[in-house]
């Protein structure tokens, strides 16, 4: 009798184990569902909801930018009204100082020119020539260096004033693509990109031409369908540039203000 209850007792010990490990494992599983839940907050933590809203953030702050800048402009044209009025200055010191406005792009600018659009290749571009790769993502889209190669061409072959989409550039305006976007001066902007640029068409028409980055740019549009478009204007007026012209920068660690 006594070896018939060492034999029963024998599995039920070696039981014990084997249960105590699925209690914990529900346990476990139990804990992972209270964190995932307290961590969606009843959302669904699968979706993009958090891009979403950090996209709707940078498009509001943009807006904000935008409006920041028109009450800017606004407020310089009304400070410089004034200054004329009653500064006391003479003629020659009027032109000096409007001179000086249109060669720091605070001062609208129109005469001849010409618009260059850079634009996407259709998202599924496929080689368009004999002998070319089909293509990578990267060489779909438009890049921060193609921006800046239109824009330093320009300036070489003596556009007097520069406008990338909306907004006139300064001696201080930096072009910069995050992703697929561009950033310039706090705002936000999408593709295709519209460069003007006031100054003689055929001198400008020239430095494109005589770009190696832009002519880089041209295996590009035959190869994958970049977008690349250049119109000539008889008259074209650029907006003045109406963001602050605070310059701002990094200081060492205790340094006073």
């Amino acid at each position: 009798m006594s070896n018939s209850d060492d034999s029963s007792a024998g599995p039920r010990r070696r039981a014990r184990p084997v249960r105590l490990l699925t209690a914990a494992v529900f346990a476990l599983a139990g804990l992972l569902f209270v964190t995932s839940f307290n961590t969606s907050k009843g959302t669904n933590i699968r979706t993009d909801a958090s891009l979403l809203k950090l996209s709707d953030l940078i498009k509001e702050r943009s807006d904000d930018n935008a409006e920041l800048e028109a009450s800017t402009g606004a407020a310089r044209r009304r400070v410089e009204a004034l200054a004329d009025r009653d500064d006391g200055s003479t003629t020659a010191e009027d032109a000096r100082q409007a001179a000086l406005r249109a060669a720091s792009g605070t001062q609208e600018l129109s005469g001849k020119g010409l618009t260059v659009t850079l634009n996407d290749a259709p998202p599924n571009a496929t080689a368009r020539i004999p002998n070319v790769p089909e293509p990578q993502p990267n060489d779909l889209v438009i890049h921060q260096q193609d921006l800046q190669a239109v824009v330093n061409a320009l300036w070489k072959g003596g556009a007097e004033g520069i406008q990338v989409m909306d907004q006139r550039l300064i001696s201080t305006s930096a072009v910069r693509c995050v992703g697929n976007t561009l950033i310039l001066q706090g705002r936000v902007y999408s593709p295709p990109y519209k460069i003007s640029a006031v100054g003689d068409p055929a001198a400008l028409k020239k430095a494109l031409a005589a770009s190696p980055a832009l002519q880089n740019y041209q295996l590009y549009v035959n190869a994958y369908g970049l977008g690349w478009k250049v119109d000539e204007h008889k008259a074209l007026t650029l907006p003045a540039y109406s963001g602050t012209v605070d310059l701002h920068y990094a200081k060492p660690v205790g340094a006073t203000p």
